[in-house]
């Protein structure tokens, strides 16, 4: 079963033209390019986040952990999109204001992106081809190795501080 695995995740790479995530190069919020590439040797916390969402308040969590992980080679990148519910109807600078006005974010965020659907990010469609199928909705959350293999898949309702989150966290860094 492990192999299959492993031969379904080197499928999904060669066919995005990745070897993993931090292949990818994405828009930061600002518009300029923003290689995953820099985060190499970094944990990293990939979540598709929205303004107006049930699940907005994790914003806190984010940046709680964020914060307590940073200086141990810890980031959370941030992916607005607006595939559900149209919950992120803003511009990038109205996105970057509001999470730095409402939630003191200070984490990397990215531009605005499609999670899923046919305009669907290749990243997104990297992450969800070798990890757990389509995003079900606004923040999920992908942890990213430091060699950027995806290790770990968590759904929207589970918060960013939960111990199964931190845990793998705690875990990955220490690898």
């Amino acid at each position: 079963m492990r192999k299959l695995i492993v031969a379904g995740v080197a499928m999904t790479a060669a066919l995005f033209g990745a070897s993993n995530v931090l292949d990818f190069t994405l828009n930061s919020i600002d518009g300029k390019p923003a290689p995953l590439a820099q985060y190499k040797g970094k944990v990293v916390l990939i979540v598709n986040v929205a303004s107006r969402c049930g699940f907005t308040p994790q914003y806190t969590g984010l940046e709680k952990i964020y914060e307590k992980y940073k200086d141990q080679g810890f980031v959370i990148l941030g992916f607005p999109a607006n595939n559900f519910g149209a919950q992120e109807p803003g511009t990038n600078e109205e996105i970057k204001t509001f999470c730095s006005s409402k939630y003191s974010v200070t984490f990397p965020m990215y531009a605005k992106i499609s999670v899923k659907g046919s305009d669907i990010a290749p990243l997104y469609a990297y992450l969800t081809t070798a990890k757990g199928g389509d995003i079900k909705w606004n923040f999920t959350k992908f942890l990213i190795g430091k060699n950027g293999a995806i290790l770990d898949r968590f759904e929207s309702p589970v918060k960013p501080d939960d111990p199964k989150v931190t845990t793998a966290i705690e875990k990955a860094l220490a690898q």
